[in-house]
This record gives structure tokens, C-alpha cells and sequence, in this order.
């Protein structure tokens, strides 16, 4: 069973879903790949204590008080190679940035296996909890702002909020 509730970020609405436990989902609507997670579930509309904890978490983003992404229970779906690279994309800093170069690197020193950046970016762009698991710090080589799920403008947009300029 899952849980949803909508937001109204100052980027356009968003969906969160969760589980008894964990937040799983934070979508834009419209989104590349929205909602994937939750197909075929059963789905109901409540404000659950987790809903109602990560709504908070983005009042406070959206507000510039830069929260801290473990402070909230998380529970991405993926395999084990996804889940890895989130956890990667959790260690990035507020206002910083990584490549997918990097990223690539970083599995790589973990797993000892040659790893590509677009595998990486393949991984990045499924992240299924949009601004908690800071998927829009990732760059493409030369700083530029390439492959996000929620368009290219939000994640411009985010990085702005976060007090850094990039272009696409």
C-alpha cells in the first residue's frame, strides 16, 4: 500500500508517495518516468506522518533553509546498482555539484568494475525521489546541465535556488 499527497512547489505541482515507513516518491507531474514506481499498487490519497515529514523538508528547501537529506526516511525502488548511485547522489552537497564522470568514478572505487557515465546517467535519471536525492547536482562534462527527468528548466531552476549558475 502507498500513500500520495500533492505539493505546490514554486517549480510547478509535485506528487510524494510513501510507504508505511518511507518516503518512495517525489515526482513533478508530468515527468519523465512519474510515478513509475507505483503502477499497478494500490494507492490511496492520505497525509501520513512521512508525507507530512517531507513536506516540511521541501517548505524548508523552497524557503533556503538547506535540510539535510538523512533527516527523512527514504526508501527508493531500484536495483542494487540504482540504489547505489543515489546513495552516491545523497553525499553531494547543498549548492555543489558533481558530474556523471565523477559519479562513474566513485562505483567504480566501490565495486572495482569499470563503469561508464552513461550508466550512471541512466541510474541518475530514474531517481525516483526528485530534490531529496539531489539528482539535479549532477553535470554533464564541462558544467553543463544536461538529463533531468523534470526538464531541463527545473533543474536549472534548482540549482539557481541553490545559489549556482549553470547552462544548458
Amino acid at each position: 500500500m502507498y500513500y500520495t499527497t500533492s505539493y505546490a512547489s514554486p517549480l510547478g505541482a509535485m506528487t510524494l508517495a510513501a510507504n508505511e515507513r518511507a518516503l518512495v516518491g517525489l515526482w513533478f507531474d508530468g515527468q519523465k518516468y512519474d510515478r513509475d514506481g507505483l503502477k499497478g499498487a494500490e494507492v490511496t490519497v492520505k497525509e501520513t506522518p512521512v508525507l507530512q515529514q517531507a513536506v516540511r523538508w521541501l517548505d524548508d528547501y523552497f524557503a533556503g533553509r538547506m535540510p539535510a537529506v538523512m533527516t527523512l526516511p527514504l526508501a527508493p525502488e531500484g536495483n542494487e546498482f540504482r540504489r547505489r548511485v543515489w546513495s552516491l547522489l545523497c553525499q553531494i552537497p547543498y549548492g555543489q555539484t558533481t558530474t556523471y564522470g565523477e559519479l562513474a568514478k566513485a562505483v567504480e572505487s566501490q565495486t572495482g568494475k569499470k563503469m561508464s557515465p552513461q550508466a550512471v546517467g541512466g541510474a541518475v535519471g530514474h531517481n525516483p525521489i526528485s530534490i531529496i536525492i539531489p539528482c539535479h547536482r549532477v553535470l554533464g562534462a564541462g558544467g553543463k546541465a544536461t538529463g533531468y527527468a523534470g526538464g531541463i528548466d527545473k533543474k536549472i531552476a534548482l540549482l539557481h535556488w541553490e545559489g549556482l549558475v549553470v547552462k544548458a
